[in-house]
């Protein structure tokens, strides 16, 4: 008989329902840009921009601003909950990426949200009903799109459990707390109990403004109590869009090394030189390289949070939980070597081509000689 002991629940006794709304964003790529005043004349949509408190410069906002497109509400099938409909919109940017965003009421103990964050953690069905949703406005919008492709394969989910300051006693001292195992497994997705360690870290980055908010950020989830916080949701929703595609330019350099590589290991075992000119192949390689660079100005340029102190730490607490940084770094370093790889290809078909010159240069040579010797 094994004695290994059961994994224990999070909390042990049911607990008071707690109300608020579970945000969930969805990014997607549908091509490489969107001319927007052109999608604005083909589905209605308003621009958007930030919504603003008192601390918020006026010239803090998108640049440029995206479109919203209001969705019909959205039939989920989540545990705890059931059926329920969610609010839908959708938020669409000039360098060709799309979120869609569901708002879920809820009113559940502690224990049923922690069983609901668990379920999270295979958003599988999340996704399918996002693209349900979006397949319409992008159908619409194809010719404002340029070179669509929207992959099935290709998404970024975020949850944020969004509480308002009287669910809790306040303040809440974080890291001290007895709630904070729960607080951690809603971040992790996780209804296991989790280790002290384990605890810790997933707390290890956390924004407050004033004593009665709170702002607990995750790779894949993040929980926030505050009750004014519309442009805290935005910031979020962006990063998780940014983190998208940064994967999707990483996935295409993926495509373009392992065409690289494949042509190295060709001519190093085929005895025939190659006298292919690889042009085309660099001219390729430039302009997705003038795409990533474009992208990482302005997708960094789309969301100016210079002049708001907590906006900007905000963002910066999720670039650290999503590595946007070393993403940026992994993006340029294969940027990097596909050209250095190209161009050893490159030179070596011209060096091949050289001699293959030289040798007829000779040849010819060798047969006007001969040929002269015959006419004598």
């Amino acid at each position: 008989m094994s004695t290994q002991p059961q994994r224990e629940s999070v909390l042990q006794e049911p607990g008071p329902a707690l109300s608020g709304v579970l945000h969930i964003y969805v990014a997607f790529d549908w091509g490489d840009e969107v001319d927007l005043e052109r999608a604005r004349a083909l589905v209605p949509a308003e621009a958007r921009d930030l919504p603003r408190r008192r601390r918020t410069p006026s010239s803090i906002g998108y640049h440029p601003l995206p479109l919203r497109f209001g969705l019909p509400a959205v039939t989920f099938e989540l545990p705890e909950l059931g059926c329920v409909q969610a609010p839908a919109e959708a938020t669409i940017f000039d360098f060709g990426a799309v979120s869609i965003a569901f708002h879920v009421h809820f009113t559940l103990s502690k224990e049923a949200l922690i069983r609901l964050s668990d379920w999270l953690a295979e958003p599988t069905s999340i996704v399918k009903v996002g693209r349900s949703a979006l397949e319409p406005v992008y159908q619409r919008l194809l010719p404002a799109i340029q070179a669509p492709l929207w992959k099935d394969d290709l998404s970024e989910e975020y949850f944020v459990f969004h509480f308002q300051p009287d669910a809790f006693q306040l303040p809440l001292p974080i890291l001290t707390s007895s709630q904070t195992a729960w607080f951690a497994s809603l971040t992790r997705l996780e209804a296991g109990s989790l280790s002290q360690e384990e605890i810790s870290e997933a707390l290890s980055l956390y924004l407050r403004y004033s004593p009665e908010d709170l702002f607990i950020p995750d790779w894949a989830a993040a929980v926030l109590i505050d009750s004014d916080c519309g442009e805290t949701l935005q910031t979020i929703e962006f990063a998780n869009l940014q983190l998208l595609e940064f994967r999707h330019i990483d996935a295409r350099l993926d495509d373009v090394l392992s065409v690289a590589y494949g042509l190295i290991h060709a001519s190093t075992i085929s005895r025939i030189p190659s006298w292919r000119s690889h042009a085309r192949s660099l001219r390729f390689l430039g302009e997705l390289k003038v795409e990533a660079n474009s992208l990482f100005e302005r997708t960094g340029n789309v969301l100016k949070l210079v002049g708001d102190q907590y906006l900007a730490r905000v963002y910066r607490l999720l670039a650290r939980r999503f590595h946007l940084e070393q993403w940026e770094q992994n993006i340029r370093r294969k940027l990097e070597v596909a050209e250095g790889v190209y161009k050893v290809v490159s030179d070596q078909s011209e060096t091949h081509r050289a001699e293959f010159l030289e040798i007829t240069v000779v040849f010819l040579i060798l047969l006007e000689i001969l040929l002269a010797l015959l006419r004598h």
